[in-house]
């Protein structure tokens, strides 16, 4: 069984950073993707940023481009997503999640992701 635990969301001023971190068990993740997703309220979870741990090549949504990266550490099974220059229109819910299918490219789909983390919220005030 496939477990995801997100940490590091809260309370942030618009212009501030933020970085989240998603531990993974319950198999290794060197041929799979990870990604993270937001949900904010009354709108649709979508993509933010994915990475493939084996070539760690990564993919960004446009509206968070030039401010977040994600990156992973093999040896603890962690991915992270480091958010700079935060912006009110951030503030959601964000999601860990598992792409195993997937060996060489990043899925910006949630339907290709079969395990999911149970969220951190991120609220940028102004």
């Amino acid at each position: 069984q496939v477990q995801l635990v997100e940490s590091g969301g809260g309370l942030v001023q618009a212009g501030g950073s933020l970085k989240l971190s998603c531990v993974a068990s319950g198999r290794t993740f060197s041929s799979s993707a990870m990604g993270w997703f937001r949900q904010a309220p009354g709108k649709e979870r979508e993509f933010v940023a994915g990475i493939l741990w084996s070539a760690r090549s990564t993919k960004y949504a446009d509206s968070v481009k030039g401010r977040f990266t994600i990156s992973g550490d093999n040896a603890k099974n962690t991915v992270y997503l480091q958010m700079n220059s935060l912006k009110p229109e951030d503030r959601a819910v964000y999601y860990c999640a598992a792409d195993l299918d997937s060996t060489h490219i990043v899925r910006v789909t949630t339907g290709a992701y079969e395990y999911w983390g149970q969220g951190t919220q991120v609220t940028v005030s102004s």
